[in-house]
């Protein structure tokens, strides 16, 4: 059931479902803890922000691209760190690819180079899935070539979200995936605690909601939302036609929707409690239907260790 309740206030800690555990990111420090054979293992690190070097990189619709990118790296790299300690007949032998890149550069960069490989890949497949694949489609059907520019772009977006929630429905149905997104819901549940400033037990967090406003799979939702709008808007000035310039607008146009996205996504973590907030953020928080299973107690207790860990030693100053 939905979370009605008001809270005490809103965190701007969130966090991220591992392969057996979670990753906390706090104000100036991240927690990576992970459920091992041998027990619970923790890891704390300093947050070395772009914005703390270049202060225009925390202006507001610059921000939200630059947090994204951030994100995605931070997130590659805890989940293949969370993957050293699975059992080792469940670990997977080193590719070719791997191995040659570990040769050529190191051990120490070969990490980044291949989370770096790994992040182009998803992008390029996201890109694929996500943009080419929608217009490429929506181009087929007679009569919408020209003259129906908003109609065709509501179908392409319309095709885009389908991809989307069959593409997550799908994933949710492995194994692998169930409990991942089980540690998700861990994450909500246990931060939505924290922000009705309950003590973080494990009978508390059970009793949350797992479905929360700043949710990243919700965030992908929105984007893909979002980006109907943003080029409806600039198609009307623009009137491409052509199937492949309209695919290369819509990427050219990406850094403008994440940064929209994401103010908008802050926005509802802060109002939630608005009528008008909760119908923004209904399908993100629907989609979490899919991208968020209920934890076991081992799985609540992952969490609450790695929120104890990156709480600041300031009330209040990890306010969203």
């Amino acid at each position: 059931m939905e979370d009605k309740k008001s809270c005490a206030f809103r965190t701007s800690i969130g966090g991220q479902a591992l392969i057996e555990g979670i990753l906390m990111r706090g104000v100036d420090k991240q927690s990576i803890v992970i459920r091992s054979e041998d027990g619970l293992v923790t890891k704390v690190e300093p947050l070395s922000l772009y914005k703390d070097r270049h202060p225009w990189a925390g202006w507001p619709f610059v921000r939200g691209v630059i947090n994204f990118v951030d994100s995605m790296a931070r997130g590659m790299k805890a989940l293949t760190y969370s993957a050293q300690f699975l059992p080792e007949e469940e670990q997977e032998e080193p590719s070719k690819l791997d191995l040659w890149i570990e040769e050529k550069v190191g051990s120490e960069k070969a990490e980044k180079v291949i989370i770096g490989i790994a992040m182009v890949m998803g992008f390029a497949l996201a890109i694929g899935l996500f943009v080419f694949l929608p217009t490429l489609l929506v181009g087929l059907i007679p009569g919408l070539r020209t003259g129906h520019d908003g109609l065709r772009t509501l179908l392409e977006g319309v095709v885009k979200i389908a991809i989307l929630l069959g593409y997550m429905y799908g994933v949710s149905q492995m194994k692998d995936i169930k409990r991942l997104f089980s540690y998700h819901g861990a994450e909500h549940k246990t931060i939505f605690c924290y922000e009705h400033r309950k003590p973080l037990t494990v009978e508390n967090v059970r009793e949350e909601s797992r479905f929360h406003p700043r949710c990243g799979t919700s965030f992908i939702l929105v984007v893909a939302i979002i980006s109907i709008f943003v080029f409806i808007l600039v198609n009307a000035f623009l009137g491409v036609d052509n199937v492949f310039l309209r695919m290369l607008l819509k990427i050219a146009l990406l850094p403008v929707v994440v940064a929209v996205t994401y103010e908008l996504n802050r926005w509802l973590g802060r109002h939630d409690d608005l009528p008008f907030a909760r119908v923004l953020s209904w399908p993100g928080k629907q989609l979490q239907h899919i991208t968020t299973k209920e934890p076991d107690d081992g799985m609540i207790e992952v969490a609450i260790t790695a929120l104890k860990l990156v709480i600041p030693d300031q009330a209040g100053a990890d306010a969203l």
